[in-house]
């Protein structure tokens, strides 16, 4: 046994010893164990786990694996993969978890995930049919739509509804910001869709939303829409007042404002002697003497 355990081989008597069996070639060690639970669970992470979905895995650029959770480098994505599953991974994917939890409780309970509703899937009959009329109003100078769509075979009990969408939400037509859509749906018809200029749209008095009526009876949806008429350069209380008067504004003066003392003109000119109009017996206008004689 020494002379065998010096030349590093094991005899057939040493390995009985160790409890392996004849022509097993001895018994594994711990570590020769653990490389060979490694390399099994890498070989089954790179059959079911998708590296692409996975928030911590990162290549640097020095062509090397990180694991961005534990901070650890790795020189293939199998040696990533055996690092994910073992303990101190999973250590922190555990503390992680207990720390959002701890930080959002709501959404760890799952009260603050909000429930996906699926659309009805329902046999669509066609398009319903529709009338619309332009107006315009001479007084207000405003102009508006009146859509009667007809529904006759709508669900018993529904009502139709409508929405604005903006050109850009639409995939039909290229996208143009000077228009904008009025989407009118019912079941089990098919979708509308209106297309009307892009203008701020007026609601009512004592609502938000444009005017909307739904008749029961004859199966009608009528949807008016009213456009905010243009704002005009003049304001509205006509051309402001100039400074200094106490007219109101608006007013047209009755003429042209006098000049300043310092920018008068000069006197009108004087007419023929007898039709002056100065007092009787008063100075004669000023003559201009005659030029002086050249000298010789």
């Amino acid at each position: 046994k020494g002379s065998a355990a010096e030349g590093g081989a094991m005899s057939f008597m040493d390995a009985r010893d160790h409890g392996s069996k004849p022509g097993s070639g001895g018994a594994a060690s711990a570590g020769q164990s653990n490389v060979d639970r490694r390399e099994r669970l890498r070989k089954l992470a790179l059959e079911t786990i998708d590296l692409s979905k996975d928030p911590y895995f990162m290549r640097n650029h020095l062509g090397t694996y990180e694991c961005r959770l534990c901070l650890t480098l790795h020189g293939n994505e199998g040696n990533y993969l055996a690092h994910t599953q073992g303990k101190r991974h999973q250590q922190n994917l555990a503390k992680r978890a207990a720390r959002e939890a701890a930080e959002n409780p709501q959404a760890a309970a799952g009260l603050g995930a909000k429930k996906k509703i699926n659309p009805r899937k329902t046999v669509k009959i066609g398009r319903p049919g529709y009338r619309v009329t332009k107006q315009y109003c001479k007084e207000r100078k405003q102009r508006s739509l009146l859509f009667q769509v007809d529904y006759p075979e709508i669900e018993e009990g529904a009502a139709p509804r409508y929405r604005f969408m903006s050109s850009y939400e639409q995939k039909v037509e290229p996208w143009d910001k000077k228009y904008q859509y009025l989407i009118c749906a019912a079941e089990p018809y098919e979708t509308i869709a209106f297309k009307v200029p892009n203008l701020e749209v007026e609601a009512q008095a004592s609502d938000t939303r444009p005017f909307t009526h739904w008749e029961p009876d004859k199966k009608v949806y009528t949807v008016q829409i009213h456009f905010k008429p243009l704002a005009s350069s003049m304001p509205p209380g006509g051309p402001p007042a100039p400074p200094g008067s106490n007219a109101p504004p608006g007013s047209m003066p009755r003429g042209p404002p006098p000049p300043p003392m310092g920018l008068r003109g000069p006197p009108p000119p004087h007419g023929p002697p007898g039709l002056q109009g100065g007092p009787p017996g008063g100075r004669p206008p000023f003559a201009v003497p005659p030029p002086m004689p050249a000298p010789r």
